[in-house]
């Protein structure tokens, strides 16, 4: 069976890639973007979704040929968006109007937590189905943490999610969750990078896991392992990462990228979310880009400054993104 996974830095093309080998090669596409998982967050998020389009929650097939839609206590919504490949939409010619399945959009929303578990879990079922009905999955996006625990034999990976926990802790500040976990596992804390260190998703998963290993007294596993599970294993997988050979061109796609929301909407964006009763501390609408607008709309920075902060978060995103891609030895990279 073929799998082709394509990741890498922000606007380096992994999406358009990704669909010319759909087509080319019978393929769906899945997608493993963790801002991109949540409902109601498109523009900021840029989804590449058509007009108009329509989720579609088909049943998905499992196994001794039963089919049943996937459901689940957080409602997840796995399904897919049909995506009409014409000339008109810019890619090489095709003689075909068939769409393309893209899955794993719009899965939960703004205010449910959803971690790299609750992913993996979702992901290996759409993939299988993919299989199953002689189609090549082609997994795109750039949260490596969520294709991480999808490929390989993590040791954390089989501990469900708390969902007393993240009910408990999920309007609470970074500094209240920090030292909870500080608490029940304080190494733990301090093995943490700068960054996971101050999201309050990564904090919770991380309580999580220590409160499970104190539970069993055995010490948490830290080292990453690049082992892939019996299931990729069996798989011819090609495997893409894309980088830019030059940091200042990732720069400017970086300010591009985030001027061209602007223009289409993404004030008007976070103004309406919060019309509708989301805040800055619902677990989707932690999303860079989200922040840094509700900030100015509060008062607390100017517009000038929530541009230029948003630019800045979402390079140093792509930097810390990079740091965990190139330690894994199965991508092949690409320079652009």
């Amino acid at each position: 069976m073929k799998i082709i996974i394509i990741t890498g830095q922000t606007a380096t093309g992994k999406t358009e890639l990704a669909l010319e080998k759909a087509v080319y090669q019978n393929g769906e596409i899945v997608n493993f973007d963790s801002r991109q998982i949540y409902r109601h967050l498109d523009i900021i998020t840029g989804k590449d979704l058509q007009k108009d389009a329509k989720l579609q929650i088909p049943h998905l097939r499992q196994d001794y040929g039963r089919q049943a839609k996937i459901k689940s206590d957080n409602d997840f919504k796995i399904g897919y968006y049909p995506f009409f490949r014409t000339d008109s939409n810019g890619f090489k010619p095709v003689a075909t109007t068939s769409s393309i399945k893209l899955w794993l959009y719009d899965i939960v929303d703004p205010k449910q937590y959803f971690s790299s578990y609750d992913y993996a879990s979702c992901a290996i079922k759409v993939i299988k189905d993919i299989i199953k009905r002689g189609k090549t999955p082609i997994l795109v996006g750039g949260t490596y943490l969520y294709l991480y625990h999808l490929l390989y034999h993590v040791n954390t990976a089989h501990i469900p999610p708390n969902h007393d926990i993240r009910k408990r802790l999920n309007k609470s500040t970074v500094k209240e969750i920090q030292n909870e976990l500080k608490k029940v596992n304080n190494q733990l804390f301090c093995n943490l990078n700068e960054s996971d260190q101050k999201n309050p998703q990564r904090l919770i998963r991380k309580l999580e896991i220590a409160l499970h290993y104190k539970k069993i007294n055995k010490k948490v596993p830290v080292k990453m392992q690049y082992k892939y599970t019996p299931f990729f294993k069996k798989a011819d997988i090609e495997y893409l990462g894309f980088v830019y050979k030059d940091k200042n061109d990732a720069y400017t796609a970086v300010s591009k990228r985030v001027e061209k929301r602007v223009r289409v909407g993404a004030f008007d964006e976070v103004k309406k979310l919060f019309k509708a009763g989301y805040d800055e501390k619902d677990p989707g609408m932690k999303t860079i880009g989200y922040q840094e607008i509700y900030a100015y709309i509060k008062g607390k920075i100017t517009k000038k400054q929530a541009l230029y902060l948003w630019a800045l978060h979402e390079i140093q995103y792509m930097k810390r993104q990079l740091t965990f891609m190139k330690k894994d030895p199965n991508i092949k990279w690409r320079e652009i």
